[in-house]
């Protein structure tokens, strides 16, 4: 069997999440949207399900994956509903579902629904993606009320900078929201996973872990709080094959890198069909058998290499840890060029292996 794995702690999952609640002080929507994360949506949510306060996904086909086995506690639709037709799906499987255009106002004033609906009301306060205008929220919530097929309103926004620590934007922002709210009596959900390790003035009587469940800074700097997270997934391989090359020889396609010394090489089963970075440079961070090393060429499909000549004792059959508790997913990210969402995201092939260390 082909060695790439990804390793899922569920403990740590459970540990990031009682975090989230800790900081929040209030209740939270475990993040479970994108197959949560790429850590495999219905696990995660079974691992959490006696402790979370309800889950929250992308979209209804995502939200009835859960049901279908068989989670019961609230889930929210953090995109709402596509077509007026969902209404009906969302009313038989009790979903939460966010509110941010017009046109999903008016579907739910003629729906003929069996209960009335819990619906999160998203506020455009300066992110610009979805979300009523601060002008037509208020007007947005009294049609609402109005409407008779509402039984709760929550009222939301998204942040755009909260992972600028340094950003004036999230106060901002918050400005924004408090202004357009103003005179309406409902609970607040504003704290997504920065907001909540790094924005303790921001209200939310409900708060939206995502990216902090899994284990990763959603910083590009240190954050005394994130330094708590524990990391969920360890994406691993072994090395299939050694090379000694003399200095001079190039490795890999577009022979990016070229031995400068006597080399050691291994080959390792892992490359970008498995959602590793393909623009990961020579120079990346990885583990061979719990020591330092580093990626050598360019990622290939199946297979990269990596630089054993510091490490003797290694070789064939030696595992490589590409990211997880020895090496950060938000360094390799910050190497790579990109973030740890997409990182985790892209994993796939390789089978998913979970335990409760």
């Amino acid at each position: 069997m082909r060695p790439a794995r990804a390793l899922i702690d569920l403990q740590a999952l459970r540990h990031n999440y009682q975090l989230a609640r800790e900081l929040a002080g209030a209740r939270a929507l475990a993040v479970v949207k994108a197959d949560a994360y790429g850590h495999g949506a219905v696990r995660c949510a079974q691992a959490l399900e006696e402790t979370a306060d309800g889950f929250a996904v992308a979209c209804i086909e995502e939200a009835l994956q859960l049901r279908a086995a068989g989670i019961s506690a609230p889930i929210l639709l953090l995109e709402g509903f596509f077509e007026a037709s969902e209404l009906a799906l969302i009313d038989e499987h009790d979903l939460w579902c966010v509110v941010h255009a017009g046109w999903q106002l008016e579907a739910i004033e003629q729906a003929d629904l069996k209960r009335p609906l819990n619906v999160w009301l998203k506020l455009d306060s300066g992110m610009h993606r979805v979300g009523f205008h601060p002008a037509d929220y208020q007007a947005a919530y009294r049609r609402l009320l109005a409407s008779g097929k509402v039984a709760k309103i929550v009222l939301m926004s998204h942040f755009s900078r909260a992972d600028e620590l340094d950003s004036s934007r999230s106060d901002e922002q918050l400005a924004v929201f408090q202004q357009a709210r103003e005179g309406l009596a409902a609970e607040v959900s504003l704290r997504n996973s920065p907001a909540l390790l790094g924005w303790s003035n921001i209200p939310s009587d409900w708060s939206r872990p995502g990216i902090m469940l899994y284990g990763a800074t959603p910083f590009e700097q240190a954050q005394e709080v994130a330094a708590r997270l524990q990391p969920v997934m360890t994406l691993e391989s072994r090395v299939i094959s050694v090379r000694d090359l003399p200095a001079g020889e190039p490795v890999g396609y577009g022979a990016r890198f070229v031995s400068e010394r006597p080399t050691r090489v291994g080959v390792v089963a892992m490359g970008y069909a498995d959602g590793y970075p393909r623009h990961a440079p020579t120079g990346t961070p990885v583990l061979v058998d719990g020591q330092p090393s580093r990626i050598i060429g360019r990622v290939s499909m199946d297979m990269l290499t990596v630089d054993l000549s510091d490490l003797p004792g290694t070789g064939l059959g030696s595992r490589v840890e590409f990211w997880g508790r020895g090496v950060l997913a938000s360094d390799v990210a910050v190497a790579a060029g990109t973030i740890p969402y997409q990182l985790f995201c892209n994993v796939r092939r390789v089978p998913l292996i979970y335990s409760e260390a």
